[in-house]
């Protein structure tokens, strides 16, 4: 397969060699468990059915998961496990099935998905550094699009996660994303479609979290908006000593202000003390094995 599914256009043939994401082109998976902190509509009290893929086609510098997006730790596992491992979450109570970091097997996951009707929402949750052309692939299959809206600044981007043109990559992918699911449904208070834009407030970029609050309350007027405080410094951060250290309450609060001094109501909001590494999962392939 001569992959070009992101927008780093590798080219690159992933049974023979790897691209900037380090994947083959069959899946790897680190962890398929219920989760129990995502947004209060995806988790509820039955838990998400999350699939934690391994790869990443951004790598942050500061990123929570290194252990699978940087570190690549992973196993592989067959289409036809992929869908055992859906099943029996769904049969474990799952509220729906949450795809986390996807990007890089989109393609692989539509054909699964096209030949598996899942009973429960699909929620495509991924760092939105999409081609838009992959998206449409999904069309019809994922209910509920979950993107990170990371940068809304160049320079912070190549900065923090190696991709100068994420900005603009971005507001073209959730454009997409909103266009396939324009409107927020729910089932009681669990939700069944719709848009929800995450952004993790970085230390000393609440500028740059007050823009991206301001284009997408513009441009996604019907996406819910979570604005994350769970920022947990990870990984050698030498390069980048500004953000090695969790966010102030002052600066949580600057930005949820400003969202709320927009009349926004469509928001999530967290408590700062889910800032700590006892929230980050264990990449132990809990569910693969």
């Amino acid at each position: 397969m001569i992959c070009y599914q992101c927008p780093r256009m590798c080219g690159v043939n992933r049974a023979e060699s790897r691209g900037f994401c380090d994947s083959p082109p069959e899946f790897r998976l680190a962890r398929a468990a219920l989760h129990y902190w995502e947004e209060p509509c995806i988790s509820g009290k039955n838990g998400s059915g999350t699939v934690f893929f391994s790869g990443c086609n951004l790598k942050c510098v500061f990123c929570q998961n290194h252990e699978i997006s940087l570190e690549n730790k992973g196993t592989p596992v067959s289409d036809e496990k992929l869908i055992e491992i859906f099943e029996r979450l769904i049969e474990s109570g799952a509220n729906n099935i949450n795809l986390v970091n996807p990007t890089h097997y989109a393609l692989r996951i539509a054909d699964v998905l096209s030949k598996w009707k899942c009973p429960v929402p699909v929620v495509y949750n991924s760092g939105g550094y999409e081609n838009v052309s992959v998206l449409k692939s999904l069309e019809g299959l994922v209910d509920i699009y979950l993107p990170d809206f990371k940068y809304i600044r160049a320079d912070k981007a190549q900065r923090y996660g190696r991709a100068k043109n994420y900005p603009e990559i971005a507001k073209a992918a959730i454009a997409e994303m909103a266009r396939q699911q324009p409107k927020c449904e729910f089932n009681g208070d669990i939700m069944q479609k719709g848009v929800i834009i995450r952004h993790l407030i970085l230390p000393q970029n609440t500028n740059s979290a007050i823009e991206i609050i301001d284009y997408a309350a513009k441009n996604f007027p019907r996406a819910y908006l979570s604005l994350m405080a769970q920022y947990t410094p990870c990984g050698d951060l030498s390069s980048c000593a500004e953000i090695n250290r969790k966010i102030t309450k002052r600066e949580y609060e600057k930005v949820v202000s400003h969202a709320i001094d927009m009349g926004l109501e469509n928001i999530f909001v967290q408590e700062r003390d889910s800032a700590c590494k006892e929230f980050i999962p264990p990449f132990d392939f809990t569910g693969v094995l």
